[in-house]
C-alpha cells in the first residue's frame, strides 16, 4: 500500500478532522443534554431522592457529582497520556481508544436502571471521561493541520458538522419516542418511549464509532519524527511528564496563552456546566403543560443544535472583522444578561426565546475558544500537550462548575440559584479577556 504523504493546510484532512464532530457530537446532545437527562428522571417516579453510598441524594445533585467526580479524575490523567501521546507520536492511536471506549460505554447505558444504579453510572462515567478524552488529542491536531489562517473557520466547520448530525440522529430518535409503536415497540404504560431512549444510546454508540473512521482514515498518524525503538526503551510514562514539565515551562513565560487560559477556565466554568445541566434545568424547573415536558424538552435541544449551526459561523465572521478577543469578550457580556434573564424563565414559551439565544452564542464560544487558543500557542511539534493544558482548563472548571451547582441544588432544592452564580462568572471572564493580546498573523 503507497504511503499517504501529509500536507499542511490540505482541504481534504481539514474536512476529515472536522467530520469527528459530526460523528462524536450525537453524545453530548443525544445522551448528555437531550435523551438521558429526560430518561435519567423518568426513572425516579416515586421520588426525585436516592440511596447512594449511604446518602439520600437528590437524583439532579448525585449526577452533578458523578460529573464532577469525572472531571477530576480526566484533570489528573490527560495530562499523564497528552504527554505520552506526544513523546511517541501515537495521538490518533488514543483518539481511537477513547472512541471506542466511549460508544461501548453509551451501548451500555442500554441497561441503565435504579436496580443497577452502580453498574449504570459507571457506563454514564465511562463514555462522559472517554468523550472528553478524545477530545484533547482531536483539538490539538488543529495546529498541526491547519495554518492560522484556517483555523477559525475550520473549528467553526467542525462544530457545525457536530450539530448537524447529531440534530439528525436526535430527530430519528425523537419520532422512536413519540410514536414507539411504528417501530415494533410495545406502548402499553410507557414502556414503549423508555425502551425506545434505551435503543437511543445503542445507535450513539453505533453513530460514534461507525462515522469517526473517516476521520481515522484521513488524519495523518504521526507528526513529529520519534525513534519508536528508542521511545519503549525509556519509561514512556516518565517522559510524558517531562514533555509536560517542558511545556508548562513555556506557557508561563508566555503572558498571552498564560493570560488565555485564566479566562477561559473563569468562563468554561460557568458555560460547560450550563450545557450539561440545561435539560435538568428544563425538566425541573419550567412549568410544563401536561404531556407536555418530553416534547418540550426535545424541541429545546433541536432549537439549540440549529440555532448553534449559524451562530459558529457568524462569530467565526464577526471575528475576521474586530478580532478574537474582542468577540470573546462580547459574548461573554451576552452569555450574562442571558443568566440573568434565564434566572426568572418559568414557562415554556419563555424557555424556547431562551434556548434560541443560547444557541446563538453557544457554538460560537466554543468554536472561537478552540481557535483561539490554536493561535496563541507557539508553532511546536507538542501540540497535544499544549492542548492537555487547554482541556485541562475546561475539565477543571466543569469539576468546580457542576460541584458548585450541584451543592446549591442539594441544600435549596433548585437548580434555578445556580445560574445567579453564572452570571457573574461571565462578567469575571470578560473581564480577563480584556488583557489578552493577539500574535499578529
Amino acid at each position: 500500500m503507497t504511503k499517504r504523504i501529509f500536507v499542511k493546510g490540505d482541504k481534504k484532512v481539514l474536512r476529515a478532522w472536522a467530520f469527528y464532530d459530526w460523528a462524536n457530537s450525537v453524545y453530548p446532545l443525544v445522551i448528555g443534554t437531550a435523551v438521558f437527562p429526560i430518561f435519567y428522571g423518568e426513572l425516579f417516579v416515586e421520588s426525585d431522592y436516592i440511596d447512594f453510598l449511604g446518602i439520600n441524594y437528590k437524583n439532579t445533585a448525585l449526577i452533578q457529582h458523578i460529573t464532577s467526580l469525572v472531571f477530576l479524575l480526566l484533570a489528573f490523567l490527560i495530562p499523564i497520556l497528552s504527554g505520552i501521546a506526544d513523546f511517541l507520536g501515537n495521538k490518533k492511536n488514543f483518539m481511537k481508544f477513547f472512541c471506542y471506549l466511549g460508544s461501548a460505554s453509551c451501548v451500555g447505558l442500554y441497561f441503565f436502571d435504579l436496580e443497577n444504579i452502580y453498574l449504570g453510572l459507571s457506563f454514564y462515567f465511562l463514555a462522559l471521561f472517554s468523550f472528553w478524552a478524545s477530545l484533547v488529542f482531536y483539538n490539538s491536531y488543529l495546529p498541526d493541520i491547519a495554518f492560522p489562517k484556517q483555523q477559525d473557520r475550520i473549528s467553526a466547520l467542525g462544530y457545525s458538522y457536530g450539530y448537524v448530525g447529531s440534530v439528525l440522529l436526535l430527530i430519528f430518535n425523537l419520532a422512536m419516542i413519540m410514536v414507539p409503536e411504528f417501530f415494533g415497540l410495545s406502548n402499553s404504560n410507557g414502556e414503549g418511549s423508555i425502551q425506545a431512549m434505551r435503543i437511543s444510546f445503542l445507535l450513539v454508540g453505533f453513530w460514534w464509532a461507525g462515522f469517526s473512521q473517516y476521520t481515522f482514515y484521513h488524519l495523518p498518524q504521526n507528526l513529529n519524527d520519534v525513534n519508536k525503538k528508542d521511545a519503549f526503551k525509556k519509561s514512556v510514562i516518565f517522559s510524558g511528564f517531562l514533555e509536560l514539565k517542558e511545556v508548562w515551562k513555556i506557557l508561563i513565560k508566555d503572558i498571552s496563552v498564560k493570560k488565555f487560559l485564566i479566562a477561559f477556565f473563569t468562563f468554561s466554568c460557568a458555560l460547560q456546566t450550563i450545557i450539561l445541566i440545561a435539560t435538568y434545568f428544563g425538566e425541573q424547573e419550567i412549568l410544563w403543560g401536561e404531556n407536555e415536558k418530553f416534547l418540550g424538552l426535545i424541541l429545546s435541544m433541536l432549537i439549540i443544535q440549529l440555532i448553534a449551526i449559524f451562530g459558529a459561523w457568524l462569530t467565526a465572521r464577526v471575528s475576521e472583522k474586530i478580532g478574537n478577543i474582542k468577540t470573546l469578550i462580547s459574548l461573554n457580556i451576552i452569555w450574562f444578561i442571558l443568566c440573568l434573564v434565564a434566572y426568572f424563565v418559568q414557562y415554556p414559551i419563555e424557555f424556547y426565546i431562551i434556548a434560541g439565544f443560547v444557541g446563538m452564542v453557544m457554538g460560537g464560544t466554543q468554536a472561537l475558544s478552540r481557535s483561539t487558543y490554536s493561535k496563541l500557542i507557539p508553532d511546536t511539534n507538542n501540540t497535544c500537550s499544549y492542548f492537555s493544558f487547554y482541556q485541562m482548563s475546561m475539565i477543571v472548571s466543569v469539576v468546580l462548575g457542576t460541584f458548585m451547582s450541584g451543592i446549591v441544588d442539594q441544600l435549596t432544592g433548585s437548580l434555578r440559584n445556580s445560574i445567579i452564580i453564572f452570571a457573574v462568572i461571565f462578567i469575571f471572564g470578560a473581564l480577563l479577556l480584556r488583557n489578552v493580546k493577539m500574535k499578529n498573523i
